[in-house]
């Protein structure tokens, strides 16, 4: 649990992404995927990969993967074999002696070994609470960059639409500027309408008028000579022939 605990300070700069490979899965067991991209080279360069579970040993302290490399070579009984050899080799050349303390040194041990089993699976579980912690914040920081990341997206989606009704906007202010040019138009050719009509009536008025005051000059100038040419005498031989003719019509009717 240690070496989990180490591995996972010295790779925590990177901040994999943990998910869980299946429902099953307890808590801060989940599996290490890591989301690579497409320029990432991980056949010359792999990614380290932090192991959850500790390898397996025999004896309580050999690894089992030394016995494995000596089986294709030694057999079953190899590895075994040359671990008494070893020690028998250790003992005759006296580079192992067994003095008292070699015997403080198997009391330490064993002491080790009683406080291994005693408080290591607490520890075991006080390591593993921090590396969930650890875990925990990483897939926190990393949904947190998500949702942010589709906010923006979201964000820019509506900024696109907003763009777009924009382009929508400016066409009908267009429409409405040409609309309202197209009015100035026909409000001004009206006033050019209505400017050379009230012309052409005061022309035509100003015609009438010089007609009728001719015509009015012309009657007074007839009958101002008209009455000039009849005499005094005339006047009443007409006037006498007008009663008779008045006379003649009342008796008839």
């Amino acid at each position: 649990m240690l070496s989990r605990l180490a591995l996972c300070r010295l790779i925590s700069p990177v901040r994999p992404v943990l998910v869980r490979a299946a429902s099953n899965v307890p808590p801060g067991r989940e599996i290490l995927h890591v989301e690579e991209g497409p320029e990432r080279d991980l056949k010359n360069f792999p990614r380290l990969k932090r192991p959850i579970y500790p390898g397996k040993v025999r004896l309580g302290f050999l690894p089992e993967e030394w016995f494995q490399m000596l089986y294709s070579k030694t057999g079953v009984t190899g590895p075994y074999l040359f671990g008494t050899g070893l020690v028998t080799y250790l003992y005759s050349k006296e580079i192992l002696v067994t003095d008292h303390e070699f015997f403080a040194g198997i009391c330490t041990l064993s002491l080790i070994v009683y406080a291994m089993k005693q408080f290591g699976p607490s520890l075991a579980k006080h390591l593993d609470d921090l590396v969930d912690e650890e875990e925990a914040d990483a897939i926190k920081g990393r949904t947190n960059m998500l949702q942010m990341l589709k906010d923006d997206i979201k964000n820019e989606e509506l900024a696109q639409w907003q763009a777009e009704a924009m382009s929508v906007l400016m066409e009908a202010k267009k429409e409405n500027v040409a609309l309202q040019l197209e009015a100035e138009y026909r409000k001004r050719q009206l006033t050019v309408f209505n400017e050379v009509k009230r012309r052409l009536d005061y022309q035509l008025e100003q015609v009438n008028i010089q007609r009728r005051l001719q015509q009015k000059h012309m009657s007074e100038w007839i009958v101002s000579n008209v009455l000039k040419s009849i005499s005094p005498q005339q006047e009443k031989d007409m006037l006498a022939k007008c009663i008779a003719d008045l006379k003649g019509l009342a008796a008839k009717a």
